[in-house]
């Protein structure tokens, strides 16, 4: 647990805000008086609480006064006035330029916008340092890009970029002026340019002092300096920050051509084009511009001519721009001395002497002989004593044509890092195997170089370290010191993109974005079309202020304001552990409200219809009065005993005291008379009119009793004999018999069946053989009949012809089968005399019927069973 606070020199104590460090949430010290003499000692848990329950409110008093401090130092009313004081300052600035512009500030764009940057808080960083520039910090800018740099930090990006540039080689460290760039635009200054004091933006006030009324960093004095391009004029702009603005003075010029006659014009557009063809001739003498009016020079001319080459040999075309041109033939012409040719190729003018012609040297250049051109120079026999490669000894050999040999000579030689020495050959480098141990200049990497000289090189190893900005990574070789700052920039912009700024990569995650003036284009949130006008910004939109407007289900609307987004408090969610835990902030829940119930008086009549009250529309539904209902019921014989009760009007033209669905019913029976012939009574209660129609089902038998029928009983009474007929019928086939044993052929009916059988049945002859179909009817009448033809005669004859030879043929079967029964029988008596009886045993021949009555009986039969 944590100690109580000591008690001051005033006997009390000191206890910081809750949730402050620092210098505390306000700066104040609470001091509590000291306990009374006896109160700590009688009930110290009650001291001790009420005590804590006096920091606490004190501490949360503190608190709530920090953050309505913090509210009224960001309110829009603060931002306005500020607003409204940099619009004063720039005026104020480009007073001196818009007087001569007649008030046009157009080409002030690009100017804006640097001053613009310059007043908005964290919009001017260091790229080198990455912080913002503040007003009270001496700077530096550049001349080419214009960005602005800590005068601390440019100086030593200056000195740290000479020492790298000079560094690069072995031989050339410190003595040459190398320049050095600037950080952002790589514009190179020399280093005597090297910025040493703080100058406002024109240079002309050093260290200028700090104006709430001024651009910062600016001395307040007309800028003076020379436009670029150079016009003679000087800027008539306040010292500011950023390019100077064209110039707006008033000259008398004339065009490109000079054709045109001379008008007014301003300085930065002086130059001017009439659109008149140009005219001047061109670089080929024969043809003009056609151009129209156009600074500097024509172009080449684009038709094509026929041109010879300088020697004049061929003849080609060629574009009129470029009118000499070499062939590849070679001169070929004898020179003056007469035993040679020139050897250059397509020249103009003479060739020349002969080269070979007067004085000339010896290879060592020692003797000068003058001999005809079609003699060589002989050597002169001296030695060479020329200077060999090594730049030290010099060539024994005799004079003689051709180069020199390479220097042999042995020589004790150094190694290029001085730890060693050998004798060897001077033409021959020697270098040692020793390896360099000293820290390049990044001071990270050995050089490693064999046989290094002392001055190492730059480290060609990649830096990789991760930038300023925290996106992106070094690039550059391994060095010392810090890293070049991030060049990217990133636009920074508010909610609906239309403002943007420009800052260094990595300040757009501390750097506030810009306050935009255009009106809010998001959507309403709630029900309305439109919503209330308010500038661009981030986050939710303010809460509707206008009127809800809704159509509610009576048909008003809400009268109150904009309820879509109320923010209700959400209780009881978090519990304390105990007295010493701070109260959560109570949650706010963001939701819709329904619209409060509708108070309009409406006119009300009541259920039944007997009186009218004024209720509010939330509850204006129809009541009841209490009285009898006293409608004439259906029957109109009765009325209804209800309580007063709601009843639909089925028609409102109908009479207003009629009885609705609504109403008592009444429960006496209808003792109306029913139609003929019906046995049911009426279903209904009593009622009025006629009674309905009998809808009950009558159970009754068919005509041929064999089905039960169910029909209605409304189709009986009111149907007559005939269609009672169909009623009955089952609509099957009659089952009852003819008295020919015939099924009847109609339909289910009443009363005996017809006699008139339509039964088709077969009549054959009285030999079978012939047949034919005829109605049962008049078979059984007598009326038809079917005689024989004669060839059934004819076949009834062979028949019987047929059948009389059979029986012939039998009996006479019959008669020799007993006498060869008789004759066996004998045999087996007279067996001993078996061969003498065979001997006088005589053949008995057969008839002719015996012999072919199979051939003449097989086809008989094949033809009466045809006839069958």
């Amino acid at each position: 647990a944590a100690r109580p606070p000591a008690p001051s020199a005033r006997g009390g104590a000191c206890v910081a805000a809750a949730g402050t460090s620092g210098e505390g949430a306000s700066g104040e010290c609470h001091v509590f008086p000291p306990p009374r003499p006896g109160q700590g000692l009688r009930r110290p848990g009650l001291g001790s609480r009420l005590k804590f329950d006096e920091i606490k409110k004190a501490n949360q008093a503190t608190a709530k006064k920090l953050v309505e401090d913090q509210f009224s130092s960001s309110s829009e009313d603060d931002d306005e006035d500020a607003e409204v004081k940099q619009g004063k300052i720039l005026a104020k600035t480009f007073t001196v330029y818009t007087s001569q512009t007649d008030g046009d500030a157009s080409e002030l764009e690009r100017t804006r916008q640097y001053m613009n940057e310059a007043f908005q808080s964290g919009a001017m960083t260091c790229l080198i340092c990455i912080a913002s520039v503040k007003r009270n910090q001496a700077v530096w800018s550049c001349c080419g890009c214009f960005c602005m740099f800590h005068l601390v930090c440019i100086q030593k990006w200056a000195k740290d970029s000479l020492f790298l540039v000079s560094s690069l080689t072995d031989d050339d460290f410190g003595k040459k002026d190398y320049p050095w760039p600037c950080p952002k635009c790589r514009f190179e200054y020399k280093r005597s340019e090297t910025p040493r004091r703080y100058y406002c933006y024109c240079g002309k006030v050093e260290n200028p002092a700090v104006d709430p009324w001024l651009v910062p960093h600016s001395c307040g004095q007309i800028c003076e300096r020379e436009f670029r391009p150079s016009c003679g004029h000087k800027c008539l702009l306040l010292c500011h920050p950023g390019p100077c603005p064209p110039c707006p003075k008033m000259v008398t010029t004339t065009c490109h051509c000079k054709k045109a006659k001379p008008v007014p014009r301003r300085c930065s557009a002086k130059e001017w084009s009439c659109r008149l063809p140009c005219g001047r001739t061109l670089l080929c003498g024969q043809h003009t511009c056609e151009n129209s009016c156009h600074a500097g020079d024509c172009q080449p001319c684009p038709r094509v001519s026929k041109q010879q080459c300088v020697c004049g040999r061929q003849t080609a075309e060629r574009l009129c721009a470029s009118p000499q041109w070499q062939c590849d033939w070679v001169c070929r012409k004898p020179l003056p001395c007469g035993n040679h040719t020139c050897e250059q190729v397509c020249h103009a003018g003479s060739c020349g002497n002969c080269p070979l012609s007067g004085k000339r040297s010896c290879p060592c250049e020692k003797s000068k002989f003058t001999l005809p051109c079609t003699e060589d120079v002989p050597t002169c026999g001296d030695s060479c004593d020329k200077v060999l490669e090594c730049g030290i000894h010099k060539c024994s050999q005799r004079c003689h044509r051709g180069p020199c040999e390479i220097c042999r000579q042995e020589v004790e030689k150094q190694c290029r890092c001085g730890k060693h020495t050998k004798r060897m050959p001077c033409h021959k480098p020697y270098l040692c195997e020793t390896k360099c141990t000293k820290i390049r200049d990044c001071q990270k990497h050995q050089c490693r170089r064999k046989c290094c000289s002392g001055n190492c090189p730059p480290c060609d190893q990649v830096c990789g370290r991760t930038l300023g900005c925290r996106n992106h990574k070094c690039p550059s070789g391994c060095h010392r010191g810090s890293c070049n700052p991030c060049p990217e920039t990133v636009d920074v912009k508010c909610n609906c993109g239309k403002t943007v700024i420009k800052v260094p990569c990595g300040r757009e995650r501390t750097i506030k974005p810009p306050k935009c003036k255009q009106l809010c284009g998001r959507p309403p949130t709630c029900h309305h079309s439109t919503q209330e006008k308010h500038y661009c910004h981030f986050g939710r939109c303010p809460p509707c202020r206008q009127s809800c407007q809704k159509m509610l289900t009576c048909g008003h609307l809400c009268p109150v304001s904009c309820h879509d987004e109320a923010l209700v408090k959400q209780t009881g969610l978090h519990q304390s552990a105990g007295p010493w835990e701070q109260p959560a902030e109570p949650a706010f829940i963001q939701t819709a409200l329904p619209c409060p119930p509708c108070e309009v008086p409406i006119p009300v009549e009541c259920l039944g219809q007997h009186e009218v009250s004024p209720l509010p529309c939330h509850s204006a539904n129809p009541y009841s009065c209490k009285r009898f209902c006293g409608r004439l019921l259906d029957c109109q014989n009765h009325t209804c005993m209800k309580e007063c009760h709601h009843i639909t009007k089925l028609n409102s033209s109908a009479d207003g005291k009629k009885a609705g669905p609504e109403c008592l019913r009444c429960e006496e029976e209808c003792t109306k008379s029913r139609p003929p012939g019906c046995p049911h009574r009426c279903v209904l209660p009593c009622h009025p009119g006629d009674c309905p129609s009998c809808l009950q089902m009558v159970k009754i038998k068919c005509h041929c009793k064999l089905t039960v029928l169910y029909i209605e009983c409304l189709k009986l009474t009111r149907a007559d004999l005939k269609e009672k007929e169909l009623l009955i019928s089952c609509k099957n086939q009659c089952p009852k018999e003819l008295p020919c044993g015939h099924r009847c052929k109609e339909i289910c009916h009443s009363g005996s069946c017809p006699l008139n059988c339509s039964q088709k049945v077969k009549l054959r002859c009285l030999c079978k053989r012939l047949k034919k179909e005829m109605q049962c009817s008049k078979i059984q009448g007598g009326q038809l009949s079917l005689e024989c033809d004669a060839l059934c005669k004819e076949m009834k004859q062979k028949a019987s012809e047929i059948k009389e030879a059979e029986a012939k043929a039998a009996v006479e079967e019959q008669k020799r089968r007993q006498q060869a029964e008789l004759e066996a029988f004998e045999n087996r008596l007279k067996g001993r005399r078996k061969n003498k009886r065979r001997k006088d045993e005589v053949e008995v021949e057969q008839s002719l019927w015996q012999k072919y009555k199979n051939l003449i009986m097989l086809p008989v039969f094949g033809v009466a069973v045809v006839m069958v």
